[in-house]
């Protein structure tokens, strides 16, 4: 499904269907022997939705053919499972350290799957406000309609191009008071414009004190020949299963992307009075003893991740 302005999509079609994606792969870390987080309501999501393309990452092995002519392909898929394992551990820890520091306002931007209002400690009078567009948290607060929040969760049903601080606002979010915001898995699905606009936004609602965790993009993210060379590889791993096993589609998240220049997001949060921390994927994954593998070319992302507290 090609991007439009104003897009809209059900849970199981463009940006939605990413979201399960990302849900496959937290359940497979989950049920894995060593698992490095633990995420029991991924596999509800899955289950209630069936088969589909977000299947890809817990799906049966590959096809021996498709190995013989990918053979980098499984530590691919192995690494990528590790990136989000890891990015979620890293998320998961930026909030219980915000609530520790006495921050009991937390915002997830394009919460998307994402259950931490249900499987995280919160404290007691904490308010999580989870912003997305409302077919998708539709069917998460749906989905999840037996199991109880761990926090006093809000929704704000808003489309992130559209004015969501004052649909924050009208939810009783305080923007005296300091807050913890998440940008996790969604930079690359906003225009560069839209992205400066994100964080103006969230630099007039933060108070002092106010705590940021972001998914940052790739130095080379808008790179020609790494586009190239990503999209080339992906082509062909999808003829090659379009041949030996047609029932099950290979996702191609990249087509929703912008590849857009866009300003250093650790460069404008310091320019804008925070201090900053930014570590990249391969520094945060061996940290969490999941390195990515050594020998194959970018087997994980090379984002930013990027922690920061406004002084």
């Amino acid at each position: 499904m090609a991007r439009t302005d104003n897009d809209t999509w059900e849970i199981t079609e463009s940006v939605g269907a990413t979201a399960l994606g990302v849900a496959a792969a937290r359940a497979a870390e989950t049920e894995s022997d060593n698992p490095l987080i633990s995420d029991p309501f991924a596999r509800v999501f899955l289950d209630t939705v069936g088969d589909g393309v977000w299947n890809w990452y817990e799906a049966p092995e590959l096809p021996a053919e498709v190995v013989e002519a990918e053979p980098e392909l499984p530590a691919r898929m192995r690494s990528l499972v590790d990136y989000f394992a890891s990015r979620t551990a890293f998320f998961d820890t930026f909030f219980l350290d915000a609530t520790r520091a006495g921050i009991r306002q937390a915002v997830i931007l394009a919460a998307g799957l994402d259950a931490r209002s249900w499987r995280l400690p919160w404290p007691d009078g904490t308010t999580v406000y989870e912003l997305d567009q409302h077919r998708v948290l539709e069917f998460k607060s749906s989905t999840l309609r037996d199991h109880e929040p761990t926090c006093n969760r809000v929704e704000v049903a808003v489309d992130l191009r559209h004015d969501w601080p004052t649909a924050l606002l009208q939810a009783g979010f305080d923007a005296s008071a300091p807050s913890a915001w998440s940008i996790e898995g969604l930079l690359m699905y906003l225009p560069a414009a839209a992205q400066d606009l994100l964080f103006a936004r969230i630099q007039k609602l933060a108070a002092a004190g106010s705590r940021i965790g972001v998914e940052a993009l790739a130095p080379n993210f808008a790179d020609p020949d790494a586009i190239a060379q990503r999209r080339e590889r992906m082509e062909r791993v999808q003829e090659l299963m379009a041949k030996v096993d047609p029932q099950r589609q290979v996702p191609r998240s990249d087509q929703l992307w912008y590849f857009e220049e866009r300003e250093d997001v650790g460069e404008w949060l310091r320019r804008h009075d925070w201090d900053v921390t930014v570590t990249p994927a391969d520094e945060l994954m061996a940290r969490y003893g999941r390195e990515p593998a050594k020998d194959v070319e970018q087997a994980a992302p090379w984002n930013l991740f990027v922690s920061a507290q406004r002084t």
